[in-house]
């Protein structure tokens, strides 16, 4: 038991030296205005929250996220299906027309189009 208590001890000795030699030698300094302000994705954390925001940056970000997640769940395609290769190529191509249709309906609808 006094081994184990020791043993605490020394590493919590080794541990505060660390912390101690990590914080003297960084370089992070407490002074800069810049690090030390929040950060509001580009907008000014003092100003009026009701600030109006783009749509259509909003648009093209929830786009981007819809078409990220599809990618990510087609790319784990061929190794979760064991299956014959026809099968495994309808599958994906089936995907990849879903996939495209939307993309092609989005650029119908004008969402892709940053300046109108």
């Amino acid at each position: 038991m006094f081994l184990i208590v020791k043993s605490l001890m020394l590493v919590l000795m080794i541990l505060m030296v660390l912390i101690l030699v990590l914080n003297l030698c960084s370089m992070k300094t407490f002074y800069d205005k810049e690090k030390n302000s929040p950060f509001e994705c580009g907008f000014d954390p003092k100003s009026n929250s009701r600030t109006p925001f783009s749509l259509q940056f909003f648009l093209i970000a929830i786009i981007f996220l819809i078409f990220d997640v599809e990618i990510a769940l087609l790319l784990p395609i061929i190794k979760t299906y064991n299956m014959d290769n026809i099968t495994l190529i309808i599958t994906s191509n089936f995907f990849i027309i879903i996939l495209l249709l939307g993309l092609i309906h989005e650029w119908n609808q004008g969402a892709l189009n940053w300046l109108k």
